[in-house]
Protein backbone atom coordinates (compact mmCIF):
# COMPACT_ATOMS: atom_id res chain seq x y z
CA UNK A 1 0.00 0.00 0.00
CA UNK A 2 1.82 3.00 -1.03
CA UNK A 3 0.78 6.70 -1.12
CA UNK A 4 0.48 7.98 -4.64
CA UNK A 5 -0.98 11.38 -4.54
CA UNK A 6 -2.74 14.01 -2.33
CA UNK A 7 -5.29 16.69 -2.89
CA UNK A 8 -6.91 18.81 -0.46
CA UNK A 9 -9.47 16.95 0.34
CA UNK A 10 -8.32 13.16 -0.78
CA UNK A 11 -5.69 10.93 -0.47
CA UNK A 12 -4.88 8.28 -3.26
CA UNK A 13 -3.25 4.81 -2.19
CA UNK A 14 -2.09 2.21 -4.76
CA UNK A 15 -2.96 -1.63 -3.67
CA UNK A 16 -1.69 -4.82 -5.25
CA UNK A 17 -4.61 -7.72 -5.98
CA UNK A 18 -3.10 -9.18 -2.35
CA UNK A 19 -3.04 -5.95 -0.40
CA UNK A 20 -6.73 -4.86 -0.93
CA UNK A 21 -8.13 -8.17 -0.33
CA UNK A 22 -6.15 -8.11 3.25
CA UNK A 23 -7.25 -4.86 4.03
CA UNK A 24 -10.70 -5.81 3.64
CA UNK A 25 -10.35 -9.21 5.46
CA UNK A 26 -8.65 -7.20 8.20
CA UNK A 27 -11.71 -4.35 8.37
CA UNK A 28 -14.25 -7.18 8.04
CA UNK A 29 -13.05 -8.16 11.46
CA UNK A 30 -14.42 -4.43 13.24
CA UNK A 31 -15.20 -4.34 16.31
CA UNK A 32 -12.52 -6.51 17.81
CA UNK A 33 -11.76 -5.22 21.65
CA UNK A 34 -14.03 -7.07 24.02
CA UNK A 35 -16.82 -4.74 25.83
CA UNK A 36 -15.68 -6.00 28.89
CA UNK A 37 -12.37 -4.51 28.48
CA UNK A 38 -13.19 -0.62 29.37
CA UNK A 39 -14.49 -0.69 32.84
CA UNK A 40 -15.40 2.67 33.59
CA UNK A 41 -13.02 2.52 36.75
CA UNK A 42 -10.06 0.70 37.60
CA UNK A 43 -10.69 1.62 41.61
CA UNK A 44 -14.34 0.39 41.47
CA UNK A 45 -15.29 3.22 44.17
CA UNK A 46 -17.60 5.09 41.86
CA UNK A 47 -21.45 5.45 43.32
CA UNK A 48 -23.60 3.03 40.68
CA UNK A 49 -20.59 1.63 39.51
CA UNK A 50 -22.95 -1.12 37.68
CA UNK A 51 -25.18 1.05 36.58
CA UNK A 52 -22.52 3.34 35.28
CA UNK A 53 -21.11 0.29 33.69
CA UNK A 54 -23.97 -1.03 31.39
CA UNK A 55 -24.13 2.55 30.21
CA UNK A 56 -20.68 2.65 29.38
CA UNK A 57 -21.52 -0.65 27.35
CA UNK A 58 -24.50 0.42 25.88
CA UNK A 59 -22.74 3.52 24.55
CA UNK A 60 -20.19 1.60 23.00
CA UNK A 61 -22.28 -0.65 21.70
CA UNK A 62 -24.04 2.04 19.83
CA UNK A 63 -21.02 3.23 18.60
CA UNK A 64 -19.34 -0.16 17.11
CA UNK A 65 -22.48 -0.30 15.61
CA UNK A 66 -22.43 2.56 13.90
CA UNK A 67 -18.72 2.81 12.84
CA UNK A 68 -19.43 -1.16 11.75
CA UNK A 69 -22.65 0.72 9.55
CA UNK A 70 -20.33 3.27 8.04
CA UNK A 71 -17.39 1.04 7.35
CA UNK A 72 -19.82 -1.64 5.17
CA UNK A 73 -21.05 2.03 3.33
CA UNK A 74 -17.84 2.75 2.50
CA UNK A 75 -16.64 -0.61 1.36
CA UNK A 76 -19.62 -0.94 -0.34
CA UNK A 77 -19.51 2.29 -2.57
CA UNK A 78 -18.26 1.40 -6.19
CA UNK A 79 -15.87 4.60 -6.96
CA UNK A 80 -13.61 3.69 -3.46
CA UNK A 81 -11.84 1.09 -5.20
CA UNK A 82 -10.47 1.42 -9.12
CA UNK A 83 -8.96 -1.06 -10.64
CA UNK A 84 -5.68 -0.02 -12.05
CA UNK A 85 -2.54 -1.27 -14.47
CA UNK A 86 -0.83 -2.58 -11.33
CA UNK A 87 -3.63 -3.49 -8.94
CA UNK A 88 -6.23 -1.22 -7.29
CA UNK A 89 -6.33 3.03 -6.59
CA UNK A 90 -8.16 3.15 -3.25
CA UNK A 91 -9.03 6.79 -2.21
CA UNK A 92 -9.96 8.08 0.96
CA UNK A 93 -11.11 11.64 2.15
CA UNK A 94 -8.89 13.12 5.31
CA UNK A 95 -11.46 12.31 7.95
CA UNK A 96 -11.85 8.77 6.20
CA UNK A 97 -8.54 8.03 6.87
CA UNK A 98 -8.34 9.27 10.39
CA UNK A 99 -11.86 7.17 11.10
CA UNK A 100 -9.93 3.91 9.38
CA UNK A 101 -7.18 4.15 11.69
CA UNK A 102 -9.27 4.17 14.51
CA UNK A 103 -11.00 0.83 13.34
CA UNK A 104 -7.77 -0.58 12.57
CA UNK A 105 -6.76 0.05 15.74
CA UNK A 106 -9.66 -1.67 17.32
CA UNK A 107 -8.88 -4.62 15.62
CA UNK A 108 -5.33 -4.68 16.49
CA UNK A 109 -5.93 -3.46 20.15
CA UNK A 110 -8.61 -6.47 20.40
CA UNK A 111 -6.43 -9.18 18.81
CA UNK A 112 -3.96 -8.40 21.50
CA UNK A 113 -6.56 -8.85 24.08
CA UNK A 114 -7.95 -11.84 22.65
CA UNK A 115 -4.36 -13.29 22.83
CA UNK A 116 -4.19 -12.69 26.78
CA UNK A 117 -2.02 -9.12 26.29
CA UNK A 118 0.93 -10.57 25.69
CA UNK A 119 4.26 -8.32 26.52
CA UNK A 120 7.22 -8.89 24.21
CA UNK A 121 7.48 -12.29 21.84
CA UNK A 122 4.30 -13.99 21.50
CA UNK A 123 5.30 -17.64 23.10
CA UNK A 124 2.90 -21.02 21.56
CA UNK A 125 1.50 -20.24 18.32
CA UNK A 126 -0.89 -22.14 17.05
CA UNK A 127 -3.86 -22.90 15.30
CA UNK A 128 -6.13 -21.50 18.02
CA UNK A 129 -3.82 -18.19 18.42
CA UNK A 130 -2.29 -17.75 14.16
CA UNK A 131 -5.63 -15.75 13.08
CA UNK A 132 -5.84 -13.16 16.44
CA UNK A 133 -1.83 -12.60 15.70
CA UNK A 134 -2.43 -12.45 11.99
CA UNK A 135 -5.18 -10.01 12.56
CA UNK A 136 -2.90 -7.85 14.92
CA UNK A 137 0.29 -7.78 12.52
CA UNK A 138 -2.16 -7.13 9.54
CA UNK A 139 -4.05 -4.11 11.20
CA UNK A 140 -0.72 -2.82 12.48
CA UNK A 141 1.06 -3.09 8.85
CA UNK A 142 -1.96 -1.08 7.37
CA UNK A 143 -1.90 1.60 10.15
CA UNK A 144 1.88 2.21 9.81
CA UNK A 145 1.21 2.54 6.05
CA UNK A 146 -1.57 5.00 6.71
CA UNK A 147 0.46 7.00 9.48
CA UNK A 148 3.13 6.97 7.01
CA UNK A 149 1.45 8.64 4.60
CA UNK A 150 -0.60 11.45 7.30
CA UNK A 151 3.63 12.08 8.24
CA UNK A 152 4.74 12.46 5.01
CA UNK A 153 2.63 14.98 3.97
CA UNK A 154 3.70 17.25 6.95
Amino acid sequence: MKLIRTSKTRLFFQLSEREKRLLLQVLQLYPRVPSAHQPLSKSGRLPDQAENQRLLDEALAEQRAENRKQLQALLANPGRFQQAEAGWHLQLSRSEVEWVLQVLNDVRVGSWVILGSPEGKLEGLDARTAPHFWAMEMAGYFQMQLLEAVEGEK
